[in-house]
């Protein structure tokens, strides 16, 4: 091949990277005047992808879905007509804690003195590991049933910088673990109300920290 022809491949191999580099992680279309499609790609490696969205660029966003970690897709269903929606994922990371396997009694019978204070989330941080590192995994996680719906969890706090925890579930007979509550860092016990579809499930609670975001994109629904 002649110098002019490696001079040829080279700039159209930087054109492809540079294509590459410039292709979004996240699109989005309407698939119906009040429906939202996304599709994105995820971050190999991490826990998961959380969905958010916001009304203006620079509004506060909203979350929609801590995605598992081989979801590539969201649809936003039934929005308001007429209004600009703006979307974009965030990877996020953290090493679980074991996991306990938990059946509820029958029935939705809650004990009339029962105020839920003991379900109100209480600090007792102090972990030294960072969230990237796998000593991070929250230590010693319990519960106890207080009723027919409610569960306390409790576990040792083991990560120095995370920006919360999750408490995660997955249903009996399902394939995918979904997220439960997200509550502030250092938080050690935490009591879950279920729903119907959780009184039998496989439970564990995670540190995280977020990714940096995607790019925004953005629809705007139409007339119905």
């Amino acid at each position: 091949m002649t110098r002019s022809g490696f001079v040829l491949v080279g700039l159209l191999f930087l054109a492809a990277c540079g294509q590459e580099q410039r292709d979004p992680v996240l699109t989005s279309e309407l698939t119906s005047p009040i429906d939202v499609t996304l599709h994105w790609r995820p971050e190999a490696g991490v826990a998961g992808q959380v969905v958010e969205y916001a009304n203006a660029a620079d509004g506060d966003y909203v979350v929609l879905e801590f995605a598992p970690p081989d979801r590539d897709s969201y649809r936003h269903p039934d929005l308001i007509p007429e209004t600009a929606f703006y979307y974009r994922v965030r990877p996020f990371s953290g090493p679980a804690s074991a996991s306990v396997d938990i059946a509820l009694p029958p029935g939705d019978e809650v004990p009339e003195t029962d105020g839920h204070a003991w379900a109100e989330p209480r600090k007792g941080g102090g972990g030294t590991r960072p969230v990237a590192s796998p000593e991070a995994a929250p230590g010693k996680f319990g519960f106890e049933v207080k009723h027919a719906n409610g569960i306390l969890f409790t576990w040792e706090d083991h990560a120095s910088d995370e920006e919360g925890y999750l408490i995660e579930l997955r249903p009996a007979g399902a394939r995918d673990w979904r997220v439960a509550a997200q509550l502030d860092p250092d938080v050690t016990s935490f009591g879950l109300i279920t729903l119907p579809d959780e009184k039998a499930a496989t439970y564990r609670v995670r540190p995280f920290r977020f990714g940096s975001p995607s790019n925004v994109t953005h629809q705007r629904t139409g007339q119905v």
